[in-house]
């Protein structure tokens, strides 16, 4: 993805210059945001000078800045080649990635009323300026004469045969603005810019109503004996969130996903998790002002609309196009190879819980808001163990120290503590580390952020503030880690779940995969590689999480300081396929929607009845629902970046399962040579191969599906 390509395809997730630009210069000393990252480590993000006024006079400052860089392009007499188009095109962004950044971060973690209005007024505008950019006659015929002598041995007596990095950027640049509309007529590119106009602002619309249900929606508990069943650490932090809403002596269970699941498993009060579970299923999905179903289906009508005009049946061909599937069938038969089995050990755990509950003599039939709860008894009843003997051994700062040793025995990595004040940071929650080789030099930043709060999206994830590039002198990166737990009282750890330390060590795998990128340029830096590739770094990595070294040194009990017992470890490992059937296929339900969604192109859709009516035809347990519901399915309808993608998760998980087992197979999970070969070919090349041939040189022949079902305990005896 170029470098372009990798902005828009953020702003348009978010996601006119129709018009002349205007506002805040890049010279302007009263923006901070336009000019060059100042203070150590090559600069760092301006987060102590920001102001929400700036962001708008900003962003169209630096897409003018932008366009002038094009601009001059274009108006060079000297025949293209790549130095005077593309790699140009790579500078030209500059100004607008530094912008950009500071404003996703501030959109992501520190919304608020103000910031979320210059998000809807600016949405279409970005969208418009990345048409513009995309549609440009002159910049697409430059491009297109250095995309076809990519492999000629000069493209003008002073350029030599181009590398093979470069011709990758060559192609990727080309195949971009191709699939952007750049071959289209006048009249379908004006068509085209006015679909990504709508469907930016509608994104915004969905995303701000997402997390408007999410900010305001809680359950509060009013008695002591609402809170029977939940650990102590729970319960803190629900007491802990009700005093930050102004409701001392009482307890919030928050609509996020680390508040709601502890609750859902532990909790004794049957009545509360049906409210609890509805508020969290509901979001976007409440019929009011926050409703997105009328906005799901305009914006999948526009897609199909877009896709039709570009050449495509559906969305879903286009998206997956460049992917490593290919193709929507390909990426549909994974997914159904794996759906059936998993399917059927669903059935058996209900059938386990429902065994569970008329021990009980509860005279209950096991619904979606009992599935954590019995699970947690049928772990216990098969195998001797209950998640409450686990986390008190898993607190969040332990983890982050095992996630610093694994990157230390693997990549050669140091993480090293700045002082408080040493560079800016956007909320006091936030900590930054250095990050050195074996030799002391620095590699880049790693900025975490742990904690929910108000203005913050859900979930967890990993961005880059900045690239490491070398094409006009070596440039590091600066990456971050941001998730969601809930504070527990000052001075008290932070108790994590299993299923909450292996998402650390995910988000943490993609932020090495930045730290190790070693390229020229930087559009094809760190995870700037295919959708259904960039997973298997991360996933690859939540394996070391369950590896005697981490847990001997890392998972020690939170009062006594004593590593997890060896024999609850065997407990653990016992169990690391149970309840497998209910996370595959709540996984699936959404990524099979996703792609049918996606793949029904023009026919209208009701959100609601299309999720209801394809989950039947799949035969979903109805105890089950899907990860993520249509409604408040961000990953597909808060941008683009997941539409018709999220499939993405299991294509990579195939290639994890194999890799994995590349260490099994030697000297196990710490060894040097395999360690070496994943770094040499998968974690520092980023997008300057195809991701195929990366996997072939790691592993030495292509991935099956076969690890995967052993993986998940699918495998036939």
């Amino acid at each position: 993805m170029t470098r372009l390509l990798r902005l828009v395809v953020v702003l348009s997730s978010l996601s006119w210059l129709t018009t002349a630009m205007h506002a805040a210069t890049p010279s302007d000393p009263g923006n901070p945001l336009v000019a060059p990252w100042a203070g150590p480590h090559g600069g760092v993000p301006p987060f102590d000078r920001v102001r929400t006024a700036d962001f708008g006079p900003a962003l169209e400052a630096a897409m003018a800045e932008q366009l002038e860089a094009i601009g001059r392009i274009t108006a060079d007499p000297a025949p293209p080649s790549f130095d005077n188009t593309i790699a140009a095109l790579e500078r030209s962004a500059r100004a607008m990635e530094r912008v950009q950044t500071v404003y996703g971060v501030y959109t992501g973690c520190m919304s608020e009323d103000a910031l979320r209005a210059v998000e809807r007024d600016m949405a279409p505008k970005l969208a418009a300026f990345a048409d513009r950019v995309f549609q440009d006659e002159k910049l697409f015929a430059r491009i297109a004469a250095v995309y076809e002598a990519r492999d000629k041995p000069g493209l003008t007596p002073e350029q030599p045969r181009l590398t093979p990095e470069q011709q990758r950027l060559a192609w990727l640049t080309y195949t971009d603005f191709v699939r952007a509309g750049a071959r289209l007529d006048a009249p379908s590119k004006r068509e085209l810019s006015g679909i990504n106009q709508k469907l930016a602002e509608l994104s915004t619309r969905f995303a701000q109503n997402l997390l408007a249900d999410e900010t305001d929606q809680v359950v509060l508990l009013t008695a002591a004996a609402d809170t029977a069943g939940l650990p102590a650490d729970v319960v803190a932090a629900a007491a802990g969130a009700a005093a930050a809403r102004g409701k001392p002596g009482q307890w919030a269970i928050q609509n996020t996903r680390s508040s709601v699941e502890p609750f859902l498993t532990y909790s004794q009060r049957r009545d509360l998790r049906e409210k609890v579970w509805r508020m969290f299923v509901d979001r976007g999905d409440g019929g009011g002002a926050t409703d997105n179903n009328a906005l799901i289906a305009e914006i999948l009508s526009l897609r199909a609309r877009r896709a039709k005009l570009l050449g495509y049946a559906t969305h879903a061909h286009w998206r997956v196009e460049h992917a490593m599937a290919k193709t929507p069938e390909r990426a549909l038969a994974l997914m159904e190879a794996v759906w059936k089995p998993a399917v059927i050990r669903a059935r058996e755990e209900v059938a386990d819980m429902q065994a569970v509950a008329d021990r009980e003599g509860a005279g209950i039939t096991i619904e979606p808001w009992d599935y954590r709860s019995y699970a947690e008894k049928v772990r216990a009843a098969k195998y001797d163990l209950d998640e409450s003997e686990i986390i008190p051994y898993l607190q969040l700062e332990k983890l982050r120290e095992g996630m610093f040793f694994m990157a230390r025995e693997l990549f050669g990595f140091s993480f090293k503590p700045l002082d408080p004040g040493a560079v800016p940071v956007y909320h006091p929650d936030v900590r930054v580390w250095e990050v050195v080789d074996p030799a002391g030099a620095h590699v880049g930043l790693w900025y975490f952020d742990p904690y929910a709060r108000t203005g913050k999206r859900s979930g967890a994830w990993m961005s880059a503030y900045r690239a490491q590039e070398a094409f006009d002198g070596p440039v590091t990166t600066i990456v971050s880690n941001n998730c969601n737990f809930v504070k527990g009282q000052p001075g008290e750890p932070v108790l994590v779940s299993w299923d909450d330390a292996t998402t650390l060590f995910h988000e943490f795998g993609h932020a090495l995969h930045g730290l190790c990128s070693a390229v020229t340029y930087p559009s094809l830096a760190g995870t700037a590689v295919a959708r259904d590739y960039v997973e298997f770094p991360s996933q690859v990595l939540e394996h070391w999480l369950a590896t005697p070294e981490i847990l001997d040194r890392y998972a020690l009990h939170h009062r006594t300081g004593e590593p997890i017992p060896r024999e609850l470890v065997k407990r653990i490992e016992r169990a690391k396929t149970f309840n497998e059937g209910f996370r595959t296929v709540e996984f699936l339900g959404s990524a099979l929607v996703d792609m049918k969604l996606h793949l029904a192109g023009d026919t209208p859709i009701d959100p609601d009845r299309f999720e209801r009516e394809t989950l039947t035809a799949l035969g979903m347990p109805r105890e089950i629902v899907m990860r993520h519901r249509t409604p408040q399915f961000a990953h597909v309808f808060g941008g683009d970046g997941y539409s018709a993608a999220y499939y993405s998760y299991l294509w990579a998980d195939t290639l994890t399962a194999d890799a994995w087992e590349a260490f099994t197979e030697a000297g196990g999970p710490w060894d040097k040579a395999v360690a070496k070969r994943l770094r040499d070919h998968v974690f520092s090349v980023g997008n300057t191969i195809d991701p195929a041939d990366g996997y072939r040189a790691f592993r030495g022949r292509d991935a099956g599906i076969e690890a995967l079902m052993r993986k998940r305990g699918f495998a036939k005896e």
